[in-house]
């Protein structure tokens, strides 16, 4: 989770993707080591993962987006 350089590009305040690919375990040390105060969730078990970051001081949040869903366009 080390971006190096990041602050000296003034990208940190952007934000970044974690794969939902992940194990829960894998993804709770992740979220962990970011130091993120602020996570937003989009697809997968969101109501479940919101709670989960909220009992632990961080601000989330979740919202819908076009993946996800299986059924055909």
């Amino acid at each position: 989770m080390q971006l190096r350089g990041a602050r000296r590009r003034q990208g940190v305040d952007r934000g970044f993707v974690l794969s939902d690919h992940a194990d829960w375990p894998g993804l709770q040390r992740a979220i962990a080591a970011t130091g993120a105060s602020r996570v937003i969730v989009t697809h997968g078990y969101e109501a479940v993962m919101v709670r989960w970051l909220t009992e632990r001081g961080l601000q989330a949040g979740s919202f819908a987006t076009e993946y996800g869903n299986e059924e055909p366009a």
